[in-house]
């Protein structure tokens, strides 16, 4: 099979990249033909078939200087006739027999939808996020959780205005979601996947059909399990506020633990420097290894996470988890088992149990051992391919009867 991924970013900048370019990989080795496409920009894998057909790169966060150049950003978010004609040479060239989408909002927009359904060829969406049913992607008013837009429509977060508190930000991406409910502009995907029954129940709630849920999966083949116990406290992700990565270092103060960071991020600026080791951004095999090296990983989030592969990763490298009560999360964890969950937003709280793991390290390597179990158990990569080739499968089905 020739498979297209579409994602806005084509380096492992978050959970969504980790994700595509897992899978490609594993359909790599399964035989089949994969290719990518995205937005040019100056972190991308260098090594893109493509890459001269990407439309250029746009930093929205923050918006571009100047009305002209806003403007620009404004329109491209809406509808990008670069990314849709860029997107079509590819097409024509490759040939794809299915594209899977990823995050193509903003940078790219659904013209890319449009221009696989003109081109006849069948599309699937594999939502990491909110922002189909909620404008400002993240369910988050001023950092509380918030459903407003889910069932009360796109205008809620110009009422509320939820992004960043902006009045203007946030009517701006009520009006492209609007505007991209009205004209439909994601019809033409065929399948959505859904990979936490979370995340499926938000989208259904907000009327977008076609929903079917495939959890990510974990090559626990290619990761080695930690063997001995041992170790403190590693957070590994995005740093961005919606992680709680603050929350994180405040219970490292209170609990009087090692902190390991691992990731870059907006709010790395903003938090102090004291209390952690902060790694960066580290390539896949220095990041298990040090994940292995660590008794517990935490995971603090403030925002509905959908099913974040530091949870599978952690697992599959044989170390629990403490994570948040909030999305996905509680789908993922056995609280005594391979984990704990905690409340949001609550230091003492996140401390208490990360402590209570790290007094015991024996029992964190039962859980982490449990944790292994469960992804072996679960999340394999074959059952995954099986479950991508089913949708791929409907996906086409419904091009061929249109």
């Amino acid at each position: 099979m020739r498979v297209l991924h579409v994602n806005k970013f084509l380096y492992r900048r978050g959970g969504a990249e980790g994700y595509l370019f897992d899978v490609a990989r594993l359909q790599e080795r399964a035989g089949d033909v994969v290719e990518f496409f995205g937005m040019a920009h100056t972190d991308n894998d260098r090594d893109l078939t493509y890459a001269g057909d990407f439309p250029s790169q746009v930093d929205l966060e923050p918006p571009p200087p100047g009305l002209r150049g806003r403007a620009a950003a404004a329109a491209r978010m809406i509808w990008s006739t670069s990314a849709r004609d860029g997107l079509r040479r590819v097409l024509a060239d490759f040939r794809p027999d299915v594209v899977h989408m990823h995050n193509v909002y903003h940078q790219l927009s659904p013209s890319v939808v449009a221009a696989c359904r003109d081109a006849g060829v069948p599309c699937v969406m594999t939502l990491h996020d909110y922002k189909l049913a909620c404008p400002s992607y993240q369910m988050l008013d001023r950092g509380v959780p918030c459903d407003a837009c889910v069932t009360g429509g796109p205008w809620q977060a110009a009422r509320r205005s939820c992004k960043d508190g902006s009045r203007s930000a946030s009517t701006l991406l009520a009006v492209e979601s609007w505007l991209h409910r009205k004209l439909r502009a994601y019809a033409g995907v065929g399948v959505f996947i859904a990979p936490s029954e979370f995340l499926a129940g938000v989208m259904t709630r907000a009327g977008i059909e076609n929903v079917r849920v495939l959890r990510h999966p974990v090559d626990v083949d290619s990761l080695a399990v930690k063997e001995r116990p041992g170790g403190g406290v590693v957070y590994a992700g995005r740093i961005a506020k919606e992680k709680g990565v603050d929350t994180l270092i405040n219970a490292a103060e209170i609990g009087q633990f090692t902190l390991d960071i691992a990731g870059d991020g907006p709010e790395l600026p903003h938090l102090p420097t004291t209390g952690a080791t902060f790694h960066g951004r580290l390539p896949k095999a220095e990041l298990h290894q040090l994940i292995r090296g660590a008794a517990v990983v935490a995971v603090p989030s403030r925002w509905y996470e959908n099913q974040p592969l530091a949870v599978l990763e952690a697992f599959g490298c044989g170390v629990p988890v403490v994570g948040t009560s909030l999305g996905g999360l509680p789908e993922l964890i056995t609280p005594g088992v391979d984990g704990e969950v905690v409340p949001p937003d609550d230091a003492v709280a996140l401390a208490g149990a990360l402590t209570r793991t790290l007094e015991d390290l024996d029992r964190a390597h039962r859980m982490g051992r449990a944790g292994r179990g469960k992804v072996e158990r679960l999340f394999g990569p074959a059952d995954h391919l099986a479950g991508l080739n089913a949708a791929y499968a409907a996906a086409g089905a419904k091009v061929a009867v249109a």
